[in-house]
């Protein structure tokens, strides 16, 4: 199982299915769920270490979009009466349904092409100031700047009063997980008990990702030219596949002392991007497991 947060809400995903539930204006839950299937599961020839990685991540991101869409959708709808109440006028056009998929579409792209120019070249535009030639330190100190900027990010964003609704949700999801998974069930009792903390969070792998990069970038040498650049842009999804199958390895408990240095930093970061979620939270992070495992495919 894995899952994220979302607006007001829980994404939650299976093997065979995702589910995203969203606790509406009115009180009640919202549940849209959907079958799915990864590419690496339907093309057993894509299944392959690094390979399936970067084809999760792109997966992660067409069904991020999906969640988004779906939470400020019914998150952001009016309790009945309210609706009437605020209906424009004959002159006036209601807003178009499909738009809230557009915005939220363009804010996560944007947000990539931020990131993207945040946390890759501009530490490596920093760093050619320094004047620094020798391949490896060039990288160590590209990838130190890296390293800098996200914990700066993350550190910011937590103190974002409207985030922290996010990251108590982002706690509701880490928690119910963690109960299914050693349990076999999740209920209100069972889940309250469990850290907001787990070993697969994206906080982890967004670190694993820059320590990858510093080694990967290392062995590439210092860039000279745009051509250069471009070759660790094309590198991307290399990191992303190794870090993957470092946080899936990372996760078995056999495994785990001995990639504990590598583990803790990113378990540590996830106290600042979890937060103890409310009874109400739990629920619907509840929700959104119970469709995922359940047969019927729904919107209520």
């Amino acid at each position: 199982m894995g899952g994220q947060a979302v607006i007001e809400g829980v994404m939650m995903r299976s093997p065979t299915c995702i589910a995203t539930a969203v606790r509406t204006a009115g009180g009640g839950i919202a549940v849209q769920t959907e079958p799915f299937t990864s590419l690496v599961r339907r093309y057993r020839p894509l299944n392959i270490p690094v390979v399936r990685g970067a084809i999760a991540f792109v997966e992660t991101f067409v069904i991020a979009i999906k969640s988004l869409s779906f939470s400020a959708e019914k998150a952001s709808e009016e309790l009945p009466g309210q609706e009437d109440a605020a209906a424009p006028g004959d002159g006036e056009k209601k807003p178009q349904k499909g738009l809230s998929f557009i915005h939220i579409f363009l804010t996560i792209l944007a947000a990539f092409a931020l990131g993207f120019g945040l946390f890759f070249y501009l530490p490596l535009f920093l760093t050619e100031l320094t004047g620094f030639t020798h391949g490896v330190l060039f990288n160590l100190i590209d990838g130190v700047i890296r390293l800098v900027f996200l914990v700066l990010y993350i550190v910011l964003i937590t103190r974002w009063k409207e985030m922290r609704r996010i990251f108590e949700y982002h706690g509701a999801e880490h928690k119910t997980i963690s109960a299914f998974e050693e349990e076999g069930r999740a209920t209100l009792e069972n889940v309250q008990p469990y850290s907001t903390v787990h070993a697969r969070c994206s906080t982890s792998f967004l670190l694993l990702v820059v320590v990858v990069s510093i080694v990967v970038f290392m062995m590439l040498g210092r860039p000279q030219s745009i051509g250069d650049k471009l070759v660790r842009f094309a590198f991307i999804p290399v990191i992303g596949g190794v870090s993957y199958e470092l946080l899936k390895l990372s996760a078995k408990p056999s495994v785990r002392p001995y990639l504990a240095l590598l583990v803790w930093p990113g378990m540590f970061l996830q106290r600042l991007t979890t937060k103890e979620p409310s009874s109400d939270q739990i629920e619907v992070a509840i929700a959104a497991l119970d469709a995922c495992l359940g047969d019927k495919m729904v919107e209520s």
